[in-house]
């Protein structure tokens, strides 16, 4: 059967149904969800079931489980609803003002803490009714952007793991260590033996999630000893207090780190390769207003970062 008499016989309700009984696991629960009769959503299920030739929803004592087909079919299903919803909200015109929209953007704490904070403030000024929704990122949604930024508006990461997507330069940073206030290991200034020496804690260590300071103190011969790895950069002075670790943090979260007690930032014994932060999206939404809109947004918001 070709692709278009394939999908002339699909009816879009049942990606609603599939996505409300692949989310709640329950057709009691995906009806309430949805509002429609127990007996209409078993219908849907039946259909389903009988097009992927699968139950779906397995029974495992008292309780359903999904089967392996319907475990891969849950990201699916929700990248091809909102492309979906995508498509019929496109309009010929499109006021800010009067939008609701609301725009998906990954990234990591740190960008939410930084340009992500002057994003919301600069669009609560300009359109009300837009929202932000700001979803931390993790190494298989970098690794597979170009998926996954189909049904996203965008993510916020440095360059150097991203090639082949659109993106505009927004703001540059700098690194500086933090240690623990009692540290006298530690003068005003990390030493290379320092970093040799004491422990560590690392943000993000594999092969599609490191800093490029890190990498950058592998490259200087030194492997650190890393005790602790956190996904989070504000989270790190945290593993920080009151041991001998070190670790990297950007500079635009000097501010907030130096109001936590136990902790002080140190310069650095080398001169780190600056970070050049961006945003990413992917080609789909090159002409899209609404996105366009959107990232115009970010570069104010990034000039207001680079402002001294």
């Amino acid at each position: 059967m070709t692709d278009e008499r394939l999908l002339s016989r699909l009816d879009l309700n049942l990606l609603v149904s599939l996505d409300a009984l692949l989310t709640e696991r329950s057709v009691t629960r995906a009806a309430e969800r949805l509002r429609l009769s127990q007996p209409a959503l078993s219908a849907s299920l039946a259909r389903l079931r009988s097009h992927f030739d699968d139950p779906l929803l397995a029974r495992q004592g008292n309780n359903y489980e999904l089967t392996p087909l319907a475990i891969r079919l849950t990201e699916l299903t929700t990248i091809a609803l909102e492309a979906s919803r995508r498509v019929f909200e496109s309009q010929t015109s499109w006021s800010p003002a009067g939008s609701t929209r609301e725009f998906t953007v990954f990234g990591s704490d740190y960008g939410f803490a930084t340009i992500a904070k002057a994003v919301s403030d600069l669009a609560a000024n300009i359109a009300p009714g837009v929202r932000f929704r700001f979803v931390l990122h993790n190494p298989l949604i970098v690794e597979d952007a170009a998926n996954r930024l189909r049904a996203a508006d965008g993510l916020i990461i440095p360059h150097g793991f991203i090639v082949d997507l659109p993106y505009d330069d927004l703001w540059h940073d700098q690194w500086v260590a933090v240690v623990a206030d009692d540290n006298d290991e530690v003068g005003e200034t990390l030493t290379m033996q320092n970093m040799a020496e004491l422990p560590w804690v690392t943000t993000y260590q594999s092969r599609s999630a490191f800093t490029s300071a890190v990498r950058q103190v592998q490259q200087l011969g030194i492997e650190p000893h890393t005790e602790a790895v956190v996904e989070s950069f504000l989270a790190l002075p945290h593993f920080v207090v009151g041991t001998r670790r070190i670790g990297l943090i950007q500079t635009g979260l000097a501010p907030l780190v130096a109001a936590l007690p136990g902790v002080r930032t140190v310069g650095l014994p080398f001169d780190a390769t600056p970070i050049l932060n961006a945003l990413w999206w992917h080609p789909v939404h090159n002409r899209d207003p609404e996105h366009v809109w959107m990232r115009e947004i970010f570069r104010q918001a990034a000039a207001s970062l680079e402002q001294p």
